[in-house]
């Protein structure tokens, strides 16, 4: 598997966001939606990543949005669904907190859903040490969401 930092906008990736995108909206409430559109994505304060087979078939997606020099946050993390178990997604949020790691970034953050859909990645990021947080940033309580934090 490659990883390597990408355009959010080429084809492939933007199809694994669209599908990403849709499923959000149908797993949660549209205002409990905080999924970023391939243009946010661009944003000189975001970093966004791909994860290739050898082949570079599309694997996985992965973002860091940096919101200050001490604190960033996952974004667009999203694995096609067959690559999933794979360890796609363990693969590129190590490449994140590695990032962090380099940048001195001491905070990273995330949200995600409370719905069952999301079972799966609460368990990735407690497997990585996240622990429960309440809301940073610009977030605000919402039962739709659950924030995490990792030491980094």
């Amino acid at each position: 598997m490659l990883i390597a930092v990408e355009d959010p906008r080429s084809p492939d990736v933007l199809a694994l966001l669209e599908e990403h995108l849709r499923d959000m909206y149908r797993a949660s409430p549209a205002e409990s939606v905080h999924a970023l559109d391939p243009k946010a994505l661009t944003d000189p304060a975001i970093t966004f990543w791909a994860a290739r087979d050898d082949g570079g078939a599309l694997l996985g997606v992965g973002a860091l949005m940096q919101h200050d020099e001490d604190m960033g946050e996952v974004k667009s993390m999203r694995t096609r669904t067959a690559a999933r178990a794979r360890g796609v997604a363990s693969a590129l949020l190590a490449t994140i907190i590695n990032e962090c790691r380099q940048r001195g970034i001491t905070e990273l953050n995330l949200e995600t859903g409370t719905q069952d859909y999301f079972s799966a990645a609460r368990r990735l990021y407690a497997r990585h040490g996240f622990v429960s947080r309440g809301p940073f940033a610009d977030y605000t309580l919402d039962p739709n969401s659950a924030y995490f934090t990792l030491a980094v």
